[in-house]
């Protein structure tokens, strides 16, 4: 990224437990290596022996069932992204035995030009019954199922997840570079409704940025910051930040805990945002004026609390406690609204 500016190192800390994750570094919301999180774990002593070794320790946990994959061609150099004409993703779904794809992996690694394979966000509970318990944090604010991201040397374009995360390397190194979230316009968001894993990419090649398409970008990068993790590092992502991943050796092994201590039966945001394109975006301009203005009173209280003057009992769902028939009626108005669509 020659004539960029230079990102910035992710905070460093070593030695990490619940009590200063959860008091010191998790308040600042900002990303975080974690040195050495996950170095006494048997997977990644395993990988550090070799990747023979690594495969063994997974697969002595005996795969319950077949995992889904994602292959590209070996033009694509890695990069999980679209076709050219942007009508397509430029990879393939299937599904096979995981011993078939970490077998394909170990001898892929011989070829000057392999295919990009990955797995990615397996359960690792419901695949590898008793791996979470042998290889395991004690950081997290409330339980989440670790997850695997299992691949070659392949890159994942930037995005944000909808959730908190702290990831753990197990195989190989990982290149993370990070952008805030209010950096988004000048990361170039793809469509919101082809997207890789939910949530759109930037459409900015990390590894070869073309800043005339995308002059932004330049004030993206000086907001950036990046770290390369080894096998026991752990990096800690706050909700939204932006993050691309490069995966850079042959074999590499990923482990990651989602959470969000939002209440999940209200709904998701992220649909919210859908929805809401499609009711206020055709609207002129002066009535979406007025309903932003109403969004701002009510959804995000940017003047106080719009119900004060009301008694509780009369707040609905704006009150104190909104009781489970008036949550009840809430999903059902929403249910018929998304069948109007």
């Amino acid at each position: 990224m020659s004539g960029l500016p230079a990102p910035r190192p992710i905070a460093e800390y070593e030695s990490v437990d619940r009590a200063r994750f959860l008091d010191e570094i998790r308040p600042l919301a900002k990303p975080a290596v974690l040195r050495g999180l996950g170095a006494g774990w048997p997977a990644v002593a395993a990988a550090r022996a070799s990747d023979e070794a690594a495969v063994e320790h997974l697969l002595g946990f005996g795969p319950t069932r077949d995992i889904t994959a994602i292959i590209g061609a070996p033009e694509i150099g890695g990069r999980f992204f679209y076709r050219d004409d942007m009508r397509a993703l430029n990879f393939a779904r299937g599904h096979a035995p995981l011993g078939d794809v970490l077998g394909r992996l170990l001898r892929d690694r011989a070829d000057p030009a392999p295919h990009a394979i990955a797995v990615q966000s397996e359960v690792l509970p419901e695949l590898l019954p008793g791996f979470a318990e042998a290889n395991a944090i004690d950081l997290l604010p409330m339980p989440a199922p670790p997850r695997a991201w299992i691949g070659n040397t392949i890159r994942v374009a930037p995005h944000y997840d909808l959730k908190e995360n702290i990831g753990v390397v197990v195989a190989g190194r990982r290149r993370f570079t990070l952008f805030p979230p209010e950096q988004m316009a000048n990361l170039y968001p793809g469509p919101l409704e082809l997207t890789p894993a939910g949530t759109p990419i930037s459409m900015v090649d990390l590894a070869a940025p073309d800043l005339d398409r995308y002059p932004g970008f330049a004030d993206a990068m000086a907001s950036a910051e990046t770290a390369t993790l080894e096998p026991g590092d752990a990096i800690y992502i706050p909700f939204h930040w932006w993050h691309g991943v490069d995966s850079l050796d042959r074999f590499n092994v990923f482990v990651n805990y989602w959470w969000n201590e939002a209440r999940g039966d209200l709904g998701n945001p992220y649909d919210a945002l859908i929805y809401g394109l499609y009711a206020l975006r055709h609207l002129p301009a002066d009535q979406r004026a007025v309903w932003r203005d109403v969004f701002d009173r009510y959804v995000f209280a940017t003047h106080g609390d719009p119900v004060a003057h009301l008694p509780d009992h009369a707040k609905g769902v704006l009150g104190p406690d909104p009781d489970a028939t008036l949550l009840g009626r809430m999903r059902a108005t929403i249910k018929q609204l998304a069948a109007r669509l």
